[in-house]
């Protein structure tokens, strides 16, 4: 195989690879009844669906330059509905995605009977934010909450200002940009984004990072320079 070749064929395997990076995730999957009412689920280290591994680095790299940067808009317009109601059902399994997300990100967890497999009555997180174990019990002491990736606001900020209902109810409960969380390091995060917050636990700086990069990536959001920076080089350093 001669020089040329051996490029041609790397070059063909990057862009193979950045493809399969920006392809849609998949929006959750149905609940099935259960039997009794503690499930434990298939292990899994990542944000997404138990089937579909976390964003590495490396790929989040790659996929960082298709990200425009420019300014930060302003806040002007936004609300809360404007991504639809919290919680919605969008992809039509029977339960709404609070508890899609519970149920994908605390282990084990109880279910409600006769909720169809839904309601989550109580779980333990291993918090990827703190490191940290924490307690989920329903209607008790908030120390669980439903965090996006990418804050509602600061993609309105950063174009989704610019699109229609139906995108940005898809971007609000997409599994890939919804993590269970301690809820005191998701209230501390507010709005932030990489240029402004970072989880406490450093070891959870590169997924986080490449999930982040791979959301706006999908989605054709934007980031400031000082974000675009940050992503560069948390991922930059987590490739080398």
């Amino acid at each position: 195989m001669n020089t040329r070749t051996a490029v041609s064929l790397a070059a063909l395997a990057a862009a193979l690879a950045l493809i399969t990076y920006l392809l849609p995730t998949d929006t959750g999957t149905t609940p099935t009844a259960v039997q009794s009412t503690t499930v434990q689920p298939t292990p899994t280290t990542t944000h997404g669906t138990p089937t579909t591994l976390a964003p590495s680095s490396t790929a989040a790299l790659a996929a960082l330059p298709t990200i425009p940067i420019k300014g930060r808009a302003p806040k002007t317009g936004y609300e809360r509905s404007l991504f639809g109601p919290a919680w919605k059902d969008v992809d039509r399994n029977g339960c709404d995605t609070r508890n899609d997300t519970l149920r994908r990100d605390l282990s084990p967890v109880s279910i409600k009977p006769g909720t169809h497999g839904c309601l989550v009555l109580s779980g333990t997180l291993a918090d990827p934010y703190t490191g940290e174990t924490v307690e989920f019990v329903r209607g008790g002491p908030s120390e669980v909450d439903t965090d996006h990736l990418v804050p509602l606001l600061d993609a309105w900020q950063k174009g989704a200002q610019g699109w229609d209902q139906e995108k940005r109810e898809r971007l609000a409960n997409d599994p890939a940009n919804l993590a269970a969380s301690a809820a005191g390091a998701n209230r501390a995060k507010g709005d932030g984004d990489l240029a402004t917050w970072l989880p406490p636990n450093r070891a959870h700086w590169c997924t986080y990072a490449a999930e982040i990069v791979k959301v706006k990536a999908s989605y054709g959001l934007w980031m400031t320079p000082a974000e675009h920076q940050r992503a560069e080089q948390i991922l930059t350093d987590c490739t080398s």
